[in-house]
């Protein structure tokens, strides 16, 4: 018989409804199955016994094994403690109690043998050990898996209703005693567990929490993780196998008069190979009939616009709307630009629509939109809003989809009728490949890995800010040779809690190195109204100004070739990717550009790392995969890993072979039985049913 994991745990021994209600509360604990899926964070190892002549020292976690010669009382009412003297062969140490004395008391016998484990301290110039874990001796050897102990997290609040770890170690100890002679219900079919040499589910979970050896708990964490990422890519998989075969999109068979005269006539200079692969991939979606549902990645100046753009005239050809959704203003109206710009003298009407967009200005664009006389509409969120109608909405862009919800982007597909727009979701942030597979495992996926020719790679290097004369000197010479300049800030005005360089004071020393009129300095930052950010980025790119002092709003700023050099203040504060990012907006033009990181000595190991990272190397693919390992995936995607992907134990930033693993075998099952028919996908197939609606839900949404 399968045991029961819906029971509440108000039900296991040493809990009860006032700490279930507060594990519920702080760590989502309310079964029993929640609670086995709380791992634990580390083991200690208590296989290693020492001796008291051995101790030395303070501060080290010990295991001991003795007799208890003497017991005493010290002190009255809330000063009173508990002493014991504790001896081995070689030895005696003071053992401490400041809490629940009388407990404690009742429970010490002298001359018997004792187990104990804490850590070392010392008072009066004597080894002690304060509030040590102790069981009898007879008790510890009968104890099975007693050498790996688990150490479990816990919060404040729980701690003070005596579930911090030890207490929730009792309690797992508790559920495990009931799980005695039940068995937990398998979740893999047995010929993968045969295949792949997987412990049960059971033995799993048991030598997870307690293991009996190292190696025991090796194979109960690669089965767990193993499961937790296995059914991660079993639904995204089984999504989009049933996404291809049942979700129909518009036919778009036809490349036409905009496409080929935009291509022929327009196109200012030659797609990369990785730019041409990219568009026979999108053209063969939109072809087929099935809606196309494909995430286009590249690096930053890689070239993602001019391929999205491309894209909307081949719907254009057959007949079609598309927008391009972008999660900001800025970077909306930069796409606006971007593409306006491209197609002037095509006959093509762009649009752009945020939350601006007032008035009759807005009545006007939503009529020319619902006619049809609108081909591209670009913008925010501002798009999926209720009046905007669509007269023949085919195509839709999402840009850095994440930060997109599930239903603003169903909002987006219902703009459509009878069929759902192809889907292409564009990022100029390189994702890992293990967060690729995870996040984005249900579409297709493009990458351009390819910079377009002529460019040269960015000098970079990291400079302590003592060499800020030599900086300077620097600049002069790039603005001498008609060059400009970007100047980013971490922070617009002083902060209280961090010692950094703010833009203000940056400005104001700025102006006294270059003073006017002889030097045009402009400055940009978040707070700025929209249209005197604008001026002021206009006139840096029309070379009115020579510097442009910012904060990190530029990182989707103008595009200006002549723009040269990047300095980063306080670059130790910045991400690895924003780093990144910032260093794009530079080196797009024929000229050598520079990125220089400015930094204080007081480096943390992680800032040192991030700033090397960036002087190593340009691939945006590697420094993702440097951001992956140091900040993990929650952060990197703006998700929590755990709650977004289901996973306890699992780390996209260290298991990827078990990733891929488990993708590759997923792929195999499903290719061989789509439908999970075989009696021998029992138990996926009904996983799949009992999961659908999750599976096939709003989450089908590109």
């Amino acid at each position: 018989m399968a045991f029961d994991l819906k029971t509440s745990v108000e039900y296991l021994k040493g809990i009860g409804a006032e700490r279930a209600k507060l594990l519920s509360a702080e760590l989502g604990i309310k079964s029993y199955g929640d609670l086995l899926q709380h791992y634990p964070f580390r083991y200690e190892d208590r296989t290693n016994f020492y001796k008291i002549g051995q101790l030395q020292t303070p501060n080290i976690q010990v295991l001991l094994k003795g007799r208890i010669t003497h017991i005493l009382k010290q002190g009255h009412g809330r000063k009173m403690r508990l002493k014991a003297y504790f001896s081995d062969a070689t030895g005696e140490l003071e053992l401490v109690w400041f809490k629940k004395i009388h407990w404690v008391e009742k429970f010490l016998r002298k001359d018997v043998d004792y187990i104990i484990y804490g850590k070392t301290g010392i008072f009066n110039k004597k080894i002690s050990i304060v509030h040590p874990e102790m069981e009898l001796a007879t008790h510890y050897e009968q104890k099975p898996g007693k050498g790996l102990h688990p150490v479990y997290s816990t919060t404040e609040r729980l701690t003070k209703m005596g579930l911090d770890s030890k207490g929730i170690t009792k309690s797992m100890r508790s559920l495990m005693d009931k799980m005695k002679n039940e068995l937990l219900e398998e979740t893999l079919p047995q010929h993968i567990i045969k295949a792949l040499g997987l412990p049960s589910r059971d033995t799993a979970m048991r030598h997870i929490h307690f293991p009996e050896s190292d190696t025991a708990l090796r194979k109960a964490q690669n089965r767990i993780k193993f499961d937790e990422l296995f059914f991660l890519q079993l639904e995204l998989l089984y999504r989009y196998n049933r996404h291809r075969s049942k979700i129909k999109g518009p036919v778009f068979d036809t490349i036409g008069t905009y496409f080929n005269k935009f291509y022929t006539k327009h196109l200012a200079f030659e797609l990369t190979g990785a730019q041409k692969r990219v568009i026979k991939e999108i053209r063969r979606d939109m072809g087929s009939g099935v809606q196309m549902n494909r995430l286009l990645q590249g690096d930053v100046g890689s070239g993602n616009t001019v391929v999205g753009l491309l894209s909307m005239l081949i719907a254009l050809d057959n007949g079609y709307q598309s927008c391009l959704m972008a999660p900001t203003e800025i970077l909306a109206q930069q796409h606006y630009q971007s593409i306006s710009n491209m197609v002037k003298g095509l006959g093509v009407r762009v649009g752009f629509l945020s939350g601006s967009v007032k008035g009759k200005q807005r009545k006007e664009l939503l009529g020319l939109l619902e006619l049809g006389e609108i081909h591209i509409l670009v913008g925010t969120h501002a798009l999926i809003e209720e009046p905007v109608r669509f007269h023949n909405l085919g195509f839709a862009i999402t840009d850095e989809q994440h930060r997109f919800g599930v239903h603003q982007r169903a909002k987006l597909w219902k703009k459509a009728r009878p069929l759902p727009p192809h889907i292409l979701v564009m990022t100029a942030t390189p994702i890992p490949r293990t967060l690729a597979m995870s996040f984005y495992g249900d579409l297709d996926i493009s990458v351009i890995d390819e910079l377009p020719p002529g460019r040269k790679p960015i000098y970079t290097k990291h400079i302590y800010d003592i060499h800020r004369a030599e900086l300077i000197r620097f600049m002069r010479d790039q603005i001498t040779q008609g060059r400009q300049i970007y100047i980013v800030y971490p922070l617009i005005e002083e902060s209280s809690k961090l010692d950094l360089q703010n833009l203000e004071d940056g400005y104001e020393y700025l102006l006294s190195q270059f003073p006017r009129p002889q030097f045009q300095i402009g400055i940009v930052h978040g707070r700025m109204k929209s249209d005197d950010k604008e001026r002021e980025m206009q006139r840096f790119k029309n070379h009115k100004t020579d510097i442009l002092v910012a904060t990190t709003v530029i990182e989707v700023g103008v595009d200006v070739p002549n723009a040269t050099v990047m300095i980063i203040e306080n670059a130790e504060r910045f991400g690895l990717s924003q780093l990144h990012q910032l260093r794009g907006r530079v080196g797009r033009g024929s000229e050598q550009s520079y990125c220089i990181l400015v930094s204080s000595f007081k480096l943390s190991k992680e800032g040192k790392k991030r700033l090397q990272t960036m002087v190593q190397t340009q691939d945006g693919f590697k420094i993702a995969e440097v951001d992956l390992d140091m900040r993990g995936p929650g952060q990197i995607t703006g998700t929590r890993q755990s709650g977004d992907l289901h996973l306890h134990l699992a780390s996209l930033a260290t298991d990827g072979r078990i990733l891929q693993t488990a993708r590759n075998l997923v792929s195999k099952i499903l290719e061989e039985d789509p439908k999970l028919a075989d009696p021998k996908n029992d138990v996926l197939r009904l996983y799949v049913h009992k999961h659908r609606k999750r599976i096939l839900g709003l989450s089908m949404v590109g």
